[in-house]
């Protein structure tokens, strides 16, 4: 909902500037599917800059920050506080505040991802109503068809940059990497990674251990969870601007009388 709350703000202030150099009374242009696809990726954009800290620390907290630390201090077996607060300051305490955008830069790659699905969903949506009636309108099963069409393609082309901002976010990759690349700090042979891992670094790591096929790892979970969101999504909105429509048009003439 963050996405489509920047998206209609930047989508209606694009049409608007459009709208103020064409002559009075005229109709507002169709865009072009570069340009929906360019304000959904900036829409895109926006959203991952405000809600990426909610998902690190949902990231951190359905993985549990003792995977990460067992793999490292297996020794310590002290109870730890999972909460929302609890897990956000101990991010802070170890990363610093940009900790809580760890993931940001695959995000903003994903942005492509909304704007494939909307892009796709649009075009084909198009395409059965032209070959329809002029007035004719998409129903709740073909939304869905198509909704669920097109989250399926954006996820099977961006999956590999989903996978990697997850293992980011869970710091996974740093604790693959401290197989290959650690340091004792000197106690209790503890050992701490050197550095943490970029979405190119870890995807590499991926390839070189588990083959093409790890890059794809959960795809078919990722897909089932995106696609009845995403498609039922588009049903809601294909049927609350029919029914907003409806009701603006019976409130007008009402108003009329």
């Amino acid at each position: 909902y963050a996405y489509f709350f920047f998206y209609s703000i930047i989508r209606s202030s694009y049409i608007k500037r459009l709208t103020l150099k064409l002559p009075p009374g005229s109709k507002p242009p169709a865009l072009s599917t570069a340009a929906e696809l360019s304000l959904g990726a900036a829409a895109g954009a926006l959203s991952q800059i405000f809600t990426i800290p909610v998902s690190v620390i949902a990231t951190r907290q359905q993985v549990g920050r003792s995977v990460r630390e067992s793999s490292l201090w297996p020794l310590e077996e002290e109870p730890t506080d999972e909460s929302f607060l609890a897990v956000a300051r101990d991010i802070i305490r170890e990363d610093g505040v940009t900790g809580l955008w760890l993931g940001i830069k695959p995000g903003m790659v994903l942005t492509v991802n909304p704007a494939i699905t909307y892009g796709v969903y649009e075009r084909l949506k198009s395409l059965l109503l032209l070959a329809k009636s002029a007035n004719s309108k998409l129903s709740p099963g073909m939304s869905f068809l198509l909704g669920a069409f097109s989250k399926t393609l954006a996820t099977i082309v961006t999956y590999p940059y989903i996978m990697a901002k997850v293992r980011i976010q869970a710091r996974a990759g740093d604790a693959d990497a401290s197989e290959d690349d650690c340091l004792p700090d000197g106690q209790n042979g503890k050992t701490k990674a050197t550095r943490q891992t970029g979405a190119l670094g870890l995807l590499l790591r991926v390839l070189r251990k588990e083959g093409f096929v790890g890059w794809y790892q959960g795809m078919s979970a990722q897909i089932i969870k995106a696609v009845l969101s995403q498609a039922l999504l588009f049903v809601s909105k294909e049927q609350f601007e029919h029914w907003a429509l409806a009701f603006m048009v019976l409130f007008a003439k009402v108003a009329a009388r």
